[in-house]
């Protein structure tokens, strides 16, 4: 049996991305995201968080104007040097990365991405996931990704659970509010048949679609809402496999954006799951782009990772019985991947 070729990234580029993503949780936690901005009204001064989100120019409430205040914002402008040579770190960064051919995202998609970051969105429970997570393990494992592993895909996804947007927001929100992004952006709802909520938005002028997802936890609502985010998500089965302990990643567009995506691990085991739902749908191409994906991550993972995918592959085996043979079906058709996972267990 023939080994499926891995191409490994230099490991100039690969320490480089690694590098990206430390200085960008350095720049998450600073607070500000823009320029403090002082204005008068009625009598009063207070403090605004003017930045910009797309084509668009948005403020947060600070504060009124106090000493106390205005001693935070002097530490936070003392800190601009620092943060501008991050910024020029974090460019240079992204350039290294780019030479060694980094898959990069396009401009509408990466722009979308950007302004629900800067939203605050994955840092308040949003996950990425579907082809653009897995473009994202380009970083994280150090490995080349072909252009058909790695295919541009119009369908952005992105899943949260909803217990957890439940308890943030009772103290914190995404702001600007996902209809404000995506109206800002040229995105429209789309409306369901099956609910009243909507969990989708088409790009008016392109193809991009944007989904939210949320685990079903055996609920017969076809929707729910995650009030963190301000949006309504679509229930899925399995979901909740796959998006626990999301890990922190760099996606390619411009200096980068940061998001969470899900542990590779998960991913290639979730994958081996949806390919056979979905084989039984109208889209079998979606399948087998399910385990050409699931069949590279076990074939990396169990080179640099084994004791991750060893138990990621048995958690989702003590699932029940119905998990175990959605498994045992998708690796039938990869024997080179079950052979791997089998091996897993050999002393």
């Amino acid at each position: 049996m023939v080994k499926l070729e891995i191409k490994r990234h230099s490991m100039a580029s690969t320490t480089a991305y690694i590098d990206l993503l430390e200085k960008h949780l350095m720049e998450d936690v600073s607070g500000i995201k823009g320029a403090p901005t002082l204005r008068k009204r009625s009598g009063r001064q207070y403090w605004y968080d003017r930045y910009r989100v797309g084509d668009s120019v948005h403020e947060s409430y600070l504060g009124e104007d106090s000493a106390q205040l205005r001693s935070f914002i002097e530490d936070h402008k003392a800190n601009q040097e620092d943060a501008a040579a991050r910024k020029e770190r974090m460019a240079y960064l992204i350039r290294l990365m780019n030479a060694d051919r980094f898959l990069r995202l396009d401009r509408t998609t990466g722009s979308l991405f950007s302004a629900l970051s800067k939203a605050g969105f994955f840092r308040l429970g949003g996950v990425v996931v579907g082809t653009h997570a897995f473009r994202a393990y380009e970083g994280e494992l150090g490995v080349r990704l072909d252009v058909e592993l790695g295919a541009f895909t119009d369908d952005i996804d992105i899943a949260g659970f909803e217990h957890l947007s439940v308890a943030i927001a009772e103290t914190d929100l995404a702001n600007p509010s996902a209809d404000e992004i995506f109206r800002g952006l040229e995105f429209k709802p789309v409306p369901s048949l099956a609910s009243e909520h909507v969990w989708k938005w088409a790009q008016t002028k392109g193809d991009a679609v944007v989904e939210f997802l949320t685990p079903s936890f055996g609920s017969e609502e076809p929707t729910k809402r995650l009030p963190a985010l301000g949006v309504s998500a679509k229930c899925l089965n399995h979901l909740n496999y796959l998006i626990r302990q999301p890990i922190d990643a760099v996606l390619n567009y411009r200096s980068g954006v940061l998001v969470k995506i899900p542990r590779p691990e998960r991913y290639a085991i979730h994958k081996l799951i949806v390919s056979e739902r979905r084989g039984q749908g109208p889209n079998p191409q979606k399948a087998r782009k399910d385990r050409m994906q699931a069949e590279f991550l076990i074939h990396v993972l169990a080179d640099d990772r084994p004791d991750e995918l060893r138990w990621a592959y048995s958690e989702a085996l003590n699932e029940g019985r119905g998990w175990r043979d959605r498994i045992d079906r998708a690796l039938s058709k990869m024997p080179g991947a079950r052979k791997v996972l089998l091996n897993l267990n050999q002393p």
